[in-house]
Protein backbone atom coordinates (compact mmCIF):
# COMPACT_ATOMS: atom_id res chain seq x y z
CA UNK A 1 0.00 0.00 0.00
CA UNK A 2 3.08 2.42 0.77
CA UNK A 3 4.40 1.85 -2.84
CA UNK A 4 1.00 2.88 -4.27
CA UNK A 5 1.33 6.03 -2.10
CA UNK A 6 4.89 6.41 -3.91
CA UNK A 7 3.80 6.08 -7.06
CA UNK A 8 1.03 8.52 -6.64
CA UNK A 9 3.39 11.04 -5.53
CA UNK A 10 5.76 10.37 -8.71
CA UNK A 11 3.03 10.71 -10.86
CA UNK A 12 1.56 13.95 -9.76
CA UNK A 13 5.44 15.07 -9.71
CA UNK A 14 5.24 14.32 -13.55
CA UNK A 15 1.74 15.96 -13.91
CA UNK A 16 3.09 19.26 -12.72
CA UNK A 17 6.80 18.80 -14.28
CA UNK A 18 4.80 18.15 -17.84
CA UNK A 19 2.47 21.03 -17.82
CA UNK A 20 5.28 23.63 -16.38
CA UNK A 21 5.58 24.98 -19.51
CA UNK A 22 1.69 25.42 -20.31
CA UNK A 23 2.11 28.33 -17.08
CA UNK A 24 -0.55 26.19 -15.05
CA UNK A 25 -2.16 28.90 -12.76
CA UNK A 26 -0.27 28.57 -8.47
CA UNK A 27 -3.85 27.53 -7.55
CA UNK A 28 -3.55 24.78 -9.82
CA UNK A 29 -0.55 23.55 -8.31
CA UNK A 30 -1.66 23.66 -4.68
CA UNK A 31 -4.37 21.77 -5.65
CA UNK A 32 -2.69 18.55 -6.98
CA UNK A 33 -0.48 18.78 -4.18
CA UNK A 34 -2.96 18.56 -1.45
CA UNK A 35 -4.72 15.38 -3.78
CA UNK A 36 -1.10 13.79 -3.46
CA UNK A 37 -0.75 14.12 0.40
CA UNK A 38 -4.38 13.22 1.00
CA UNK A 39 -3.84 10.21 -0.85
CA UNK A 40 -1.23 9.22 1.08
CA UNK A 41 -2.95 9.95 3.68
CA UNK A 42 -5.21 7.51 3.09
CA UNK A 43 -3.07 4.63 2.36
CA UNK A 44 0.01 4.51 3.98
CA UNK A 45 -1.99 2.88 7.16
CA UNK A 46 -3.41 0.07 5.70
CA UNK A 47 -1.81 -3.01 5.96
CA UNK A 48 -0.52 -5.23 3.00
CA UNK A 49 -1.31 -9.07 2.70
CA UNK A 50 1.59 -11.14 2.83
CA UNK A 51 1.15 -14.61 1.82
CA UNK A 52 4.74 -15.24 3.91
CA UNK A 53 2.95 -14.08 7.35
CA UNK A 54 0.62 -15.98 9.66
CA UNK A 55 -2.99 -14.97 9.07
CA UNK A 56 -5.39 -14.60 12.27
CA UNK A 57 -9.00 -14.58 11.15
CA UNK A 58 -11.57 -12.78 12.82
CA UNK A 59 -15.14 -14.50 12.36
CA UNK A 60 -17.67 -11.34 12.03
CA UNK A 61 -21.42 -11.41 12.18
CA UNK A 62 -24.66 -9.32 12.82
CA UNK A 63 -25.26 -8.94 16.22
CA UNK A 64 -21.28 -9.32 17.21
CA UNK A 65 -19.60 -8.02 20.37
CA UNK A 66 -17.36 -5.78 18.89
CA UNK A 67 -14.96 -5.64 21.41
CA UNK A 68 -14.26 -9.60 21.06
CA UNK A 69 -13.23 -8.78 17.34
CA UNK A 70 -11.21 -5.28 17.91
CA UNK A 71 -9.20 -6.84 20.65
CA UNK A 72 -7.92 -9.52 18.59
CA UNK A 73 -7.29 -6.79 16.26
CA UNK A 74 -5.61 -4.35 18.56
CA UNK A 75 -3.19 -7.15 19.63
CA UNK A 76 -1.87 -8.87 16.85
CA UNK A 77 -1.83 -5.55 14.76
CA UNK A 78 0.56 -4.06 16.32
CA UNK A 79 4.46 -4.30 14.92
CA UNK A 80 7.76 -5.17 16.48
CA UNK A 81 9.73 -2.49 18.06
CA UNK A 82 11.57 -1.78 14.71
CA UNK A 83 7.89 -1.41 12.75
CA UNK A 84 8.35 -4.74 11.43
CA UNK A 85 4.66 -6.50 10.35
CA UNK A 86 4.15 -10.00 11.92
CA UNK A 87 0.65 -10.98 11.09
CA UNK A 88 -2.19 -10.36 8.55
CA UNK A 89 -5.44 -9.60 10.32
CA UNK A 90 -8.81 -9.95 7.96
CA UNK A 91 -11.46 -10.33 8.92
CA UNK A 92 -14.45 -12.66 7.84
CA UNK A 93 -18.19 -12.82 7.42
CA UNK A 94 -20.50 -15.39 5.85
CA UNK A 95 -21.27 -12.25 2.82
CA UNK A 96 -19.12 -8.67 2.01
CA UNK A 97 -22.49 -7.15 3.38
CA UNK A 98 -21.32 -4.89 6.21
CA UNK A 99 -22.17 -6.46 9.30
CA UNK A 100 -23.94 -4.85 12.10
CA UNK A 101 -22.23 -5.13 15.46
CA UNK A 102 -23.85 -5.48 18.84
CA UNK A 103 -23.06 -1.62 19.29
CA UNK A 104 -24.72 -0.80 16.37
CA UNK A 105 -21.29 0.26 14.39
CA UNK A 106 -21.15 -1.06 10.60
CA UNK A 107 -17.74 -3.13 9.78
CA UNK A 108 -17.15 -4.23 6.22
CA UNK A 109 -15.25 -8.03 6.27
CA UNK A 110 -11.81 -8.31 4.01
CA UNK A 111 -12.99 -11.62 3.19
CA UNK A 112 -15.94 -13.71 2.97
CA UNK A 113 -16.56 -17.71 3.59
CA UNK A 114 -15.98 -18.32 -0.13
CA UNK A 115 -12.29 -16.51 -0.88
CA UNK A 116 -11.32 -16.93 2.87
CA UNK A 117 -7.03 -17.00 2.66
CA UNK A 118 -5.30 -20.09 4.48
CA UNK A 119 -5.60 -19.05 8.42
CA UNK A 120 -3.30 -19.64 11.11
CA UNK A 121 -5.71 -19.03 13.49
CA UNK A 122 -9.32 -18.49 13.45
CA UNK A 123 -11.11 -16.56 16.55
CA UNK A 124 -14.82 -16.81 17.22
CA UNK A 125 -16.41 -14.22 19.02
CA UNK A 126 -19.92 -14.14 20.59
CA UNK A 127 -23.11 -12.37 20.81
CA UNK A 128 -25.78 -12.05 23.23
CA UNK A 129 -27.93 -14.18 21.62
CA UNK A 130 -26.00 -17.30 19.92
CA UNK A 131 -29.13 -18.68 18.07
CA UNK A 132 -29.11 -17.28 15.16
CA UNK A 133 -25.26 -18.44 14.83
CA UNK A 134 -25.63 -21.65 16.13
CA UNK A 135 -28.04 -22.93 14.03
CA UNK A 136 -26.62 -20.88 10.99
CA UNK A 137 -25.24 -24.31 9.79
CA UNK A 138 -22.66 -21.72 6.85
CA UNK A 139 -21.06 -20.51 9.97
CA UNK A 140 -20.55 -23.65 11.71
CA UNK A 141 -19.09 -25.52 8.79
CA UNK A 142 -16.79 -22.46 8.10
CA UNK A 143 -15.62 -23.41 11.76
CA UNK A 144 -14.91 -27.18 10.77
CA UNK A 145 -13.36 -26.68 7.46
CA UNK A 146 -10.76 -23.93 8.67
CA UNK A 147 -10.12 -25.86 11.98
CA UNK A 148 -8.85 -28.21 9.71
CA UNK A 149 -5.88 -25.76 8.32
CA UNK A 150 -5.50 -23.69 11.39
CA UNK A 151 -2.71 -24.22 14.31
CA UNK A 152 -5.05 -22.66 16.78
CA UNK A 153 -8.65 -21.83 17.18
CA UNK A 154 -9.86 -19.21 19.93
CA UNK A 155 -13.20 -18.59 21.29
CA UNK A 156 -14.32 -15.97 23.08
CA UNK A 157 -16.88 -15.73 25.47
CA UNK A 158 -20.50 -17.22 23.69
CA UNK A 159 -18.41 -17.99 20.90
CA UNK A 160 -18.00 -21.58 22.67
CA UNK A 161 -21.21 -22.32 21.47
CA UNK A 162 -20.29 -22.11 17.97
CA UNK A 163 -17.34 -24.30 18.48
CA UNK A 164 -19.58 -27.06 20.53
CA UNK A 165 -22.03 -27.15 17.74
CA UNK A 166 -18.90 -27.61 15.15
CA UNK A 167 -18.11 -30.65 17.43
CA UNK A 168 -14.36 -29.39 17.00
CA UNK A 169 -13.16 -29.35 20.44
CA UNK A 170 -14.88 -32.41 21.74
CA UNK A 171 -13.04 -34.20 25.03
CA UNK A 172 -11.05 -30.73 25.01
CA UNK A 173 -11.46 -28.01 27.96
CA UNK A 174 -13.09 -24.81 27.14
CA UNK A 175 -14.52 -21.99 29.09
CA UNK A 176 -17.47 -19.92 27.99
CA UNK A 177 -18.69 -16.71 29.79
CA UNK A 178 -19.44 -15.67 33.32
CA UNK A 179 -22.26 -17.81 34.04
CA UNK A 180 -22.75 -19.61 30.83
CA UNK A 181 -20.93 -22.76 31.39
CA UNK A 182 -24.12 -24.65 32.84
CA UNK A 183 -25.79 -24.28 29.24
CA UNK A 184 -22.85 -24.83 27.60
CA UNK A 185 -22.52 -28.11 29.12
CA UNK A 186 -25.67 -29.28 29.39
CA UNK A 187 -25.49 -28.35 24.98
CA UNK A 188 -22.12 -29.98 24.39
CA UNK A 189 -21.52 -32.91 26.74
CA UNK A 190 -18.54 -33.83 24.94
CA UNK A 191 -16.73 -30.40 25.99
CA UNK A 192 -14.92 -30.53 28.98
CA UNK A 193 -16.56 -27.05 29.96
CA UNK A 194 -14.41 -25.47 33.20
CA UNK A 195 -16.06 -23.42 36.07
CA UNK A 196 -15.99 -19.79 34.54
CA UNK A 197 -16.56 -17.96 38.08
CA UNK A 198 -13.00 -19.15 38.28
CA UNK A 199 -11.31 -19.72 35.17
CA UNK A 200 -10.99 -16.34 32.92
CA UNK A 201 -8.80 -18.28 30.20
CA UNK A 202 -7.30 -21.69 29.18
CA UNK A 203 -5.78 -23.42 27.11
CA UNK A 204 -6.25 -27.25 25.84
CA UNK A 205 -3.92 -28.31 22.77
CA UNK A 206 -5.18 -26.08 19.78
CA UNK A 207 -7.69 -24.49 21.43
CA UNK A 208 -7.94 -21.74 23.50
CA UNK A 209 -10.74 -19.48 25.09
CA UNK A 210 -12.17 -16.93 27.05
CA UNK A 211 -14.74 -14.86 29.02
CA UNK A 212 -14.73 -12.70 26.07
CA UNK A 213 -15.70 -8.67 26.97
CA UNK A 214 -12.41 -7.53 27.72
CA UNK A 215 -10.65 -10.89 28.96
CA UNK A 216 -10.43 -11.25 25.15
CA UNK A 217 -7.42 -9.34 25.41
CA UNK A 218 -6.20 -11.87 27.30
CA UNK A 219 -6.72 -15.26 24.94
CA UNK A 220 -4.99 -12.36 22.06
CA UNK A 221 -2.49 -11.93 23.94
CA UNK A 222 -1.74 -15.59 25.36
CA UNK A 223 -1.98 -16.41 21.74
CA UNK A 224 0.84 -13.59 20.81
CA UNK A 225 3.14 -14.52 23.29
CA UNK A 226 3.22 -18.22 22.10
CA UNK A 227 3.58 -17.16 18.63
CA UNK A 228 6.00 -14.50 19.21
CA UNK A 229 7.93 -13.86 23.03
CA UNK A 230 7.15 -12.38 26.04
CA UNK A 231 9.01 -9.85 24.87
CA UNK A 232 6.56 -9.19 21.75
CA UNK A 233 3.90 -9.55 24.31
CA UNK A 234 5.45 -7.38 26.67
CA UNK A 235 6.00 -4.50 23.97
CA UNK A 236 2.47 -4.69 22.70
CA UNK A 237 1.08 -4.33 25.97
CA UNK A 238 2.89 -1.77 27.00
CA UNK A 239 2.00 0.05 23.50
CA UNK A 240 -1.50 -0.68 24.81
CA UNK A 241 -1.00 0.78 27.70
CA UNK A 242 -2.60 -2.03 29.63
CA UNK A 243 -0.14 -1.11 32.65
CA UNK A 244 -2.59 1.73 32.96
CA UNK A 245 -5.59 -0.46 33.05
CA UNK A 246 -3.84 -2.46 36.03
CA UNK A 247 -2.70 -0.07 38.01
CA UNK A 248 -5.66 2.96 37.53
CA UNK A 249 -7.39 4.09 40.64
CA UNK A 250 -10.54 6.72 40.47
Amino acid sequence: MRNSGVITMIFGAIVISCNADRSIPEAENVQITNVVQKTDTLTRHLKPFNPALPTIGLLMYNGVLQSEVIATSDVFAKPTEDGKQLFNVVSIAETENPITTEEGMHFLPDFTFENSPKLTALFVPSAYDMYTQVHNEKIVEFIRMKNQETSYTVSNCAGAQLIGASGIADGHKIVTWIGGGKQLQNDYPDLKVQNDSLVTYIKDGKFLSSNGNLASYISALELLQIMTSPEHRKFVESYLYLDRLQDWKQ
